[in-house]
């Protein structure tokens, strides 16, 4: 099952990357406090914004979403509000393209980041 290999995954050591912010809002819906995921059923009410303590991906692949809005709270609460900025400004100066047919890009979760 998805959630043993998730978990196992996880006890080795090896790494979570949820692909899209629908995906991360699941596995945020059904992770337990220390990490791991139970099943889950159902829609989730989560609403993840900057001081959201993550507790699953420590990856998150996903587009370049709109600024000032709830996805970007949201990719800015996985990667930290500078860092996301930052990756905007590189975007914007660059000439990637955003919303759902743009550009992609591949985020740590900020406490891997600066080392924790």
């Amino acid at each position: 099952a998805t959630v043993d290999a998730l978990n196992a995954a996880k006890v080795r050591g090896g790494r979570i990357i949820a692909v899209g912010t629908t995906s991360l809002r699941l596995l945020e819906s059904a992770a337990r406090e220390d990490g791991t995921v139970a099943p889950w059923s159902g829609p989730t009410d989560i609403f993840i914004t900057p001081g959201y303590r993550f507790r699953t991906a420590d990856m998150l692949m996903t587009n370049f979403h709109l600024p000032r809005s709830t996805l970007f709270m949201l990719v800015s609460a996985f990667s930290g509000l500078d860092t996301m900025r930052a990756a905007y400004a590189h975007a914007i100066a660059n000439r990637y393209r955003f919303y759902s047919y743009g550009d992609a890009s591949l985020l740590y979760r900020a406490e891997m980041s600066d080392g924790r």
